[in-house]
């Protein structure tokens, strides 16, 4: 009962904070910190992961619960009176399709809490704030949101000139300074600010050697999301909705998750405008634009496009692990979207390695992950007209399966045998998401 009582407690909390924000848009807030206590913390600590790796303590969730209250009490009193200091991060590198490798920040559990526990309130504040064409990390909203909303205006629109955002090394790259302006744009509260500072600062342990650096978000934390959609939100969005769309002769749509981001627009001067500047303003603020994958395409449909020659050749573009293209079906033009090659490559091989490494493991075993691993993979791809490449990934899944169960022992099943065993232990079908209602950018 206590654990609900503070439940509802944060969660006043938190709508006092939003309606405070919302009705007062322009107001620089400076006291946020006196709202985050004890049961604002114990919410935080519910919400964190209690399986993820240990940071530099080597704590894990299970002994920091030992003593919940007391450890709790004396992160607030450290976080309210200035003595918290914030660990370095501890980095490892795991492996990507391509032989690289990604970096991988990992904080410790109980920096993990407070970042949770300040992230909240930030939360409450800047959900008022952010605009709707903004998708990524947010509340109530998906990638499948934005994947939707940009088929109906596109639709709708048939098409337009379109602007592919390829932001070098964002979350590495947002410069602290830069950052911390457009917090205090909003919010000064110096116990939060004092907070995030710490974060930003605390560095990465690495082999031994701490690093630190004047730029990037927190790696691997829990507020560092919401610090990216901040800065994004000052240097892309209110920028493109207030400054840039007033000025063009036809419509303009932004439709950004995190820092995946495309224009559409419905005139080729306008693209071209903004296309000339948009350079200009992420150097302005500390960022670096790819230089070829930020592009410029004709996405128009194709019975629009005027063409010397009867062959229609329609540019596509990727966003979100789908590649969008126009396709003409019952003699009209539809915009579709497919599993793109690079997202199915990585999801496959990722799949074909598990088989590899577990084939020894028991047939009851492989069917139950793997049915996990296709349903989800299913959850996020299964999305109107993409049912052709769900069909054939689920096939290259059962085709790897049945190589590496046949490599077991040097008794190799025959066709029939590896049939046989398939049909005792099927792989989910593929299944497509049901379409909700799409949250528009504003128009």
């Amino acid at each position: 009962m206590a654990g609900t009582s503070s439940l509802g407690t944060v969660s006043t909390r938190l709508e006092r904070i939003a309606k405070l924000a919302k009705r007062s848009p322009s107001m620089v807030i400076s006291t946020l910190a006196h709202h985050i206590d004890v049961d604002m913390l114990r919410e935080a600590h519910r919400l964190t992961r209690k399986d993820g790796a240990l940071g530099v303590d080597g704590q894990n969730a299970k002994s920091y619960a030992v003593n919940l209250e007391d450890n709790l009490q004396s992160l607030l009193d450290r976080a309210k009176s200035g003595t918290y200091r914030a660990p370095p991060v501890r980095r490892v590198h795991i492996p990507k399709a391509n032989g690289e490798t990604r970096p991988l920040g990992i904080p410790t559990f109980e920096d993990k809490v407070l970042q949770r526990a300040v992230a909240m309130v930030l939360q409450a504040v800047y959900e008022q704030d952010f605009l709707d064409c903004s998708y990524g990390f947010r509340p109530k909203r998906s990638a499948h949101d934005l994947l939707e909303a940009l088929w109906v205006k596109t639709t709708t629109m048939a098409g337009g000139w379109l602007i592919e955002i390829d932001i070098r090394k964002y979350f590495e790259t947002i410069p602290h300074r830069h950052l911390t302006d457009a917090i205090r744009r909003r919010v000064v509260d110096g116990t939060l600010l004092r907070l995030i500072g710490k974060w930003l600062n605390a560095g990465v342990l690495e082999g031994g050697e701490l690093s630190r650096s004047d730029e990037g978000t927190p790696q691997g934390g829990v507020i560092s999301p919401l610090l990216a959609n901040i800065y994004l939100h000052v240097v892309l969005d209110e920028w493109f909705e207030r400054e840039v769309k007033p000025r063009l002769e036809g419509q303009a749509h932004l439709f950004r998750y995190a820092d995946d981001a495309v224009l559409l627009f419905e005139r080729e001067s306008d693209a071209r405008r903004v296309f000339e500047v948009l350079p200009k303003r992420f150097e302005k603020h500390g960022l670096t634009l790819h230089p070829d994958k930020t592009r410029l395409i004709e996405f128009r449909r194709p019975d629009r496009q005027a063409r010397e020659s009867k062959e229609i050749v329609s540019e596509t573009f990727d966003l979100l692990g789908f590649t969008h293209f126009w396709k003409k079906t019952w003699n009209k033009w539809s915009l579709k979207r497919k599993t793109a090659k690079d997202r199915s490559r990585r999801a496959l091989t990722r799949i074909v390695d598990w088989c590899k490494q577990h084939r020894h493991s028991t047939v009851s075993l492989q069917h139950h992950v793997l049915g996990q691993k296709l349903r989800g993979h299913f959850g996020y791809f299964g999305i109107s007209g993409n049912s052709d490449a769900l069909v054939r990934f689920r096939h290259r899944v059962r085709q790897a399966w049945c190589k590496w169960l046949n490599r077991r022992s040097q008794r190799k099943r025959n066709w029939d045998q590896l049939a046989n065993l398939m049909a005792r232990f099927p792989l989910p079908p593929p299944r497509i998401v049901p379409v909700r209602a799409p949250r528009l950018a504003n128009p």
